[in-house]
């Protein structure tokens, strides 16, 4: 079986070479062979894992939380519908709070424009964005 430099793995995975040396530091891949030279050799399932950390990210999991599904899909004749489900259920509450967060942000963001144009500039200190962020700062 054929297996893939650095800078293969990097193109095929559409990343950059840092990241690949990234993900082997954080465990996230794991630390191919080396050939006498000292090249790495990565197997083509690397390839498979580095996109799925990607896509991973992309749908918000921390690496450590990746790292986590990642041990579970390596593991051929194992089956944790109980950890995947408890990964899940923690990832949802984070979004609810997340939501419920951003919602708070629109809302406040609404009301600091209800003044119009012409009533503007507001002083710095009557500013509600301000106001919320250094009330913020202070907690």
């Amino acid at each position: 079986m054929t297996r893939l430099t650095i800078g293969e793995l990097a193109k095929q995975s559409n990343v950059n070479i840092a990241t690949v040396r990234y993900y082997e530091k954080r465990g996230l891949i794991a630390k191919p062979p080396r050939t006498e030279s000292g090249y790495r050799m990565f197997s083509h399932n690397a390839v498979t894992e580095i996109k799925m950390v990607k896509h991973a990210q992309e749908l918000g999991f921390t690496l450590e939380e990746i790292k986590k599904i990642l041990s579970i899909y390596r593991v051929e004749d194992y089956f944790p519908t109980k950890e995947l489900y408890q990964i899940s259920k923690e990832k949802i509450i984070e979004i609810d709070e997340k939501v419920a967060q951003l919602k708070n942000l629109k809302s406040l963001l609404e009301n600091a424009m209800k003044n119009t144009a012409s009533e503007l500039p507001d002083p710095k200190e009557s500013c509600p964005l301000l106001k919320k962020l250094s009330d913020r700062r202070n907690e």
